[in-house]
């Protein structure tokens, strides 16, 4: 049976024939490096993904983590994995030299990253986790921060985790209650108890930091009082080693219908009167910080849904090439011999579906990784600012798309493998039930149709939301030069256009009617620009396909199915939202 990981030639496709990652070599960062080592850390990522991690995917889903003796219990083989990925620099691959990384562009990361995610995710979950917090005190922390919690956590002796949610307080982060006391020192006293902390509490790191939103003591209401804080499990000693507990305490464990092997938990924090904390960027401003780490899960997040959909691809690709059932329905002789069902038309517009979603959300978030290589690299301070507006305008749709559609190619895999994706003898059904978190968590697909709408789309008059359609219009332009694909230039233009429209009047609905009206289909808006960014996506693909191999020639049929199926739902969507519907926003709890 196939391994479910991600063939090393569609990443090389991604890396080199889609995007340019070899031209990245022509700047100063990564002049030091080639395309043979960046295929080497691709290589070596596969090999521990295949060796590591993939083995105990399913014994992590069984044997899920458990509390005994007040302490929480994993299977070794979590810690084992973890320590390869961090032995092998991946946890800091994309830092400096002199912070302990080896400086490999952002895009080549996530392709390492994407095989840990197909392989297995719940365990690579600690390991993400850790690297976007130690991210986030490279930007916010101080040298004495980064010196002593950040190092340990790149070097994989430390792990970490974001510390948001309460029992009261999910995606209202304004409701968050946490206080934070000064305690004359430098350090402030915690209290007060957080729910849904993934990795919160374990034994396989020498500590645990917890990055923490909380509300000093006379601060503002709602977020714009919020700070955020570094709260280890064990305070260093002189010496910076884990010495005595920080009066973090485990209060429950969460029973996850997926994801079981990553430990999720309600902590509480300050139960004795002695949780300290250490102020990370400026007072009041913990959101503004959190969100580096938050922006970056999303797109995590999108990668992660991505990955895990085409495992279930490769897994039902390969059963369908290999299990014959039935005849062709033209068949004249009963007594013939079955065929593979790979040759049935119903399982080949599945296994279709299943590559057009999973490889248009893969081609988004390497599309993504280039921007962040593009927003701290490009030699043009311009090209900089662009490539910044345009991730904050798709990391909502990177998130939320992909996380729907990934699980839509997962719910497919287990319908090509019939009854048998249905049982546990089979990987699919646990690829669907992991991935389904990924719509709920880093913010539920809701909030980011919310944040698109509300706020990406408008911000600063318009100007990423015009840059994309730019983007999308010069593409569609290029291929006026083939002519097969001339036609999908065109209706992508025609999309754009009619996508164009309907924004302007959700904002121009919101100027003069208020948020509600403008903002009660934003789901709806979300898929409709999701559906145009991966048929975007899906003609740079086309594009990029030049050759008559068959990974190329799939890659223009995959571009022409969605052409034909998705890329139409653009037009009819947009016609709700333009006529500003509000049937779901006036329905009254006692018609229910």
């Amino acid at each position: 049976m196939s391994t479910g990981l991600i063939p090393r030639h569609e990443l090389e496709f991604q890396l080199y024939e889609v995007l340019d990652t070899e031209g990245l070599l022509n700047r100063p960062r990564f002049a030091d490096h080639s395309r043979e080592t960046f295929d080497s850390a691709i290589e070596t990522a596969r090999r521990i993904a295949a060796d590591k991690l993939q083995p105990h995917n399913r014994k992590g889903d069984v044997e899920e983590p458990r509390i005994e003796n007040g302490k929480v219990r994993i299977i070794p083989e979590v810690k084992a994995a973890l320590a390869a990925i961090a032995e092998a620099g991946f946890l800091a691959a994309h830092h400096d030299y002199d912070s302990g990384g080896s400086q490999l562009p952002w895009a080549v990361a996530q392709a390492c990253h994407a095989q840990f995610h197909a392989a297995n995710v719940a365990t690579f979950a600690y390991g993400f986790l850790t690297a976007a917090a130690a991210n986030l005190l490279e930007t916010y922390g101080t040298e004495e921060q980064k010196r002593l919690y950040r190092t340990p956590m790149i070097e994989g002796r430390f792990f970490g985790t974001m510390a948001m949610s309460e029992p009261n307080a999910g995606s209202s982060l304004g409701d968050v209650r946490t206080r934070a006391e000064p305690a004359g020192d430098g350090s402030y006293r915690l209290s007060g108890t957080k729910m849904w902390i993934s990795g919160g509490e374990h034994e396989m790191a020498e500590n645990i930091v917890h990055l923490v939103l909380a509300r000093v003591k006379g601060a503002p209401a709602g977020v714009k009082g919020l700070s955020l804080f570094l709260v280890p499990r064990y305070r260093l000693d002189a010496d910076g080693r884990p010495a005595e507990p920080n009066d973090v305490a485990l209060a429950g464990l969460n029973h996850k219908m997926g994801f079981r092997g990553t430990v999720n938990t309600l902590l509480a924090f300050g139960e004795g009167g002695d949780c300290r904390g250490w102020l990370v960027g400026p007072e009041n401003k913990g959101l503004a910080c959190m969100f580096h780490m938050m922006n970056e899960a999303r797109i995590i997040i999108g990668m992660c849904a991505a990955a895990m959909g085409y495992a279930g691809f490769e897994v039902s690709l390969d059963y369908a090439r290999n299990r014959p059932q039935g005849r062709p329905v033209d068949a004249k002789d009963p007594d013939g011999p079955p065929v593979a069902i790979v040759e049935h038309p119903d399982v080949k517009r599945m296994l279709l579906a299943q590559k057009a979603y999973t490889e248009g959300a893969l081609a988004l978030g390497f599309y993504l990784a280039a921007l962040v290589d593009d927003q701290k690299t490009a030699p043009e301070p311009r090209r900089r600012e662009e490539a910044l507006l345009l991730l904050d305008l798709l990391t909502p749709v990177m998130k939320a798309w992909s996380a729907d559609y990934g699980l839509a190619a997962n719910q497919l895999a287990i319908q090509v493998l019939g009854g048998y994706g249905y049982t546990r003898e089979y990987p699919v059904e646990q690829f669907y039930r992991d991935n389904r978190l990924n719509p709920i968590h880093e913010g539920t697909n809701g909030i980011q149709a919310l944040d698109l709408l509300g706020r990406k789309v408008g911000m600063n008059g318009g100007e990423a939301f015009r840059l994309l359609l730019g983007e999308i219009h010069a593409t569609a332009h290029q291929a006026e030069f083939d002519a097969s694909l001339a036609g999908y230039g065109k209706a992508l233009r025609g999309a754009a256009t009619v996508a164009a429209e309907a924004t302007g009047i959700l904002l121009d609905a919101r100027r003069s009617s208020g948020a509600a009206a403008a903002l009660c289909n934003a789901t709806a808006y979300l898929d409709m620009v999701g559906h145009l960014v991966i048929g975007w996506m899906w003609l740079r693909q086309a594009l990029a396909a030049k050759s008559a191999s068959p990974h190329h020639q799939g890659k223009r049929h995959a571009c022409a199915w969605f052409f034909l199926w998705e890329l139409p739902k653009i037009h009819s969507l947009a016609r709700v939202l333009i006529n500003l519907d509000t049937t779901a926003a006036v329905m009254e709890d006692a018609w229910f």
